[in-house]
């Protein structure tokens, strides 16, 4: 490895050394050497260097202590300095907007986090925090560097401490292209949003030796770890793609989505798809009975901007959708049951996705639009024993919480407990509209006829007749379109055809909302 000793001096005067330092400068730039680019690439994996030019707009990278080198000694580290020591940082533009970014050099170290490395880090991190700017981490790196010891374990703990200090301040992106292991697999789920690359990234807290020696079992590391099981499994991952390219170019379609930081709004752009637009094929999409499924996908296409948006955590609680896309141009955060996926039941795991996103909404001063056609909570002893309760309570905190701009859309059923937490009007949303094929209640008619009914049903010469008979009862009484608007429970009951733009003139109203909530140093969530 060069270091600058070898590097000739040419004249000792400024030429000379303008020379030195651009010579020094190259050395830097490409890295520790031909052979470790070579293995990084044999790997399927891009440099450090490649990474940020896909994120960052071109020539728009500024690097911070690009000459940093660690001061570690023993077990050979004095004689390995390389400069960098293993993290690149500095901060560039996506779309002209300044983001702040760090990206582990796997070909140095590993990409091992030791002290000189963290505190290169520390410093990025706090420039971000100060600038009010988001900061993207591309994470590839073989966690604490063991040879400089608890000073690396240290190092992760600043790391944690910034990350909790920034959340809902500036947006904070993991991407994951290689390995994270141990602790450091802490820092990206202390962050708003987790990108992982198939196959070659892997996030876990002890890897398959450790499980194999521990429990006998037998499993690789994308099989304990993987994009997949993140992204599907245990919803660590948000997002997973194939390549490193096309995951950093979502990556900068996420940041125009979201603003710099807390004090701003998310950046508006020009519409063509006009606000006024009709959306008659709702009246297609959307069947109006209760029990037919159908894609709430497509109905968000239709309402949104070109029908673009961008799912989040598209593949892991797929009963509800989590999205963010524009209406006139303008940001919104959508969240809304999926009929397609276990009749859109509202679950443990539908609860924290769903409570997470609103809470990421909230913090970053973007709008909330909520699509609800929800049956309940999901019934089980599974369920239940899973906490459900406490689960289904973090929906309804987050909710209650948020002083953004809410407004809700009934479009079909909207059953008990599951209608209150869906951001109904009763915790607070600003507006709630629903179609004429609405159904309100506490409970489907079939089942509260069986209850209320019980005793008729029971002593009626024809028992499935009089069952009948009280089920159309109590929905012509209680579970009529116009039911809950009657009662000021929805503000209107509008034509489906007319959805785009009632809310696009309702997110107009509301856009100068101001809530304050009760002094406090914060609240105590549901856990």
């Amino acid at each position: 490895m060069t270091t600058v000793e070898d590097v000739p001096a040419g004249a000792n005067d400024a030429r000379g050394r303008v020379a030195e330092l651009h010579a020094i400068r190259e050395q830097v730039r490409r890295g520790p050497s031909e052979r470790a680019t070579e293995a990084q690439r044999a790997k399927g994996k891009l440099t450090a260097r490649e990474r940020i030019e896909l994120l960052l707009d071109e020539g728009s990278f500024n690097e911070v202590e690009p000459l940093r080198r660690h001061r570690a000694t023993g077990f050979g580290l004095e004689a390995k300095k390389p400069y960098t020591d293993g993290v690149i940082t500095g901060w560039g533009t996506v779309h002209g907007r300044t983001v702040f970014t760090y990206a582990h050099d796997f070909r140095i170290f590993g990409g091992a986090l030791g002290e000189a490395h963290a505190t290169k880090i520390h410093k990025i991190m706090d420039m971000a925090i100060q600038a009010g700017a988001p900061l993207v981490s591309l994470n590839d790196g073989a966690g604490a560097r063991i040879q400089e010891g608890v000073s690396a374990l240290a190092g992760y703990g600043g790391i944690f401490q910034r990350n909790t200090k920034a959340s809902g301040v500036i947006p904070q992106i993991s991407v994951m292209l290689g390995p994270c292991a141990g602790g450091a697999a802490y820092s990206p789920a202390l962050t708003d949003f987790v990108f992982m690359v198939r196959e070659t990234s892997q996030m876990f807290i002890t890897g398959p030796d450790v499980v194999r020696a521990v429990t006998g079992e037998e499993i690789t590391q994308n099989g304990l770890g993987g994009a997949d099981v993140h992204a599907e499994t245990s919803g660590v991952a948000h997002f997973a793609y194939d390549d490193e390219a096309t995951c950093l170019e979502e990556v900068r379609y996420l940041l125009s989505l979201l603003p710099a930081n807390n004090r701003e709004n998310p950046p508006t752009v020009p519409c063509e798809d006009p606000a006024d637009r009709s959306g008659d094929a709702l009246l297609d999409l959307v069947p109006a009975d209760g029990n037919r499924p159908y894609d709430m996908r497509k109905v968000i296409e239709e309402i949104v901007d070109d029908g673009e948006f961008l799912e989040v955590h598209e593949r892991w609680a797929t009963n509800i959708i989590c999205a963010l896309s524009r209406l006139d141009g303008r940001v919104v955060g959508i969240i809304a049951n999926q009929p397609q996926s276990l009749a859109g039941v509202l679950d443990i795991e539908a609860s924290e996705k769903a409570a997470r996103f609103v809470q990421m909404c909230d913090a970053f001063n973007i709008p909330i639009v909520t699509l609800l056609d929800v049956p309940g909570f999901l019934p089980g002893v599974d369920q239940e024993h899973g906490g459900i309760i406490r689960h289904g309570a973090k929906l309804l905190y987050a909710y209650c919480n948020a002083t953004v701009p809410r407004i809700s859309l009934v479009l079909r059923k909207a059953y008990g407990g599951a209608y209150i937490v869906m951001d109904s009007q009763s915790i607070g949303a600003d507006l709630t509209y629903a179609w004429p094929t609405n159904e309100i209640a506490v409970m489907g008619a079939e089942g509260a006829a069986n209850v209320i009914f019980r005793k008729q049903i029971a002593e009626a010469d024809d028992s499935e007749a009089m069952r009948v008979r009280m089920v159309k009862e109590y929905k012509s009484e209680l579970m009529h379109p116009y039911y809950a608007a009657e009662r000021g429970l929805v503000d209107d009951v509008i034509d489906p055809a007319e959805t785009r733009h009632t809310l696009i003139r309702a997110l107009e109203m509301l856009r100068t909302k101001h809530a304050d909530l009760p002094a406090r140093k914060h609240g105590n969530p549901p856990q």
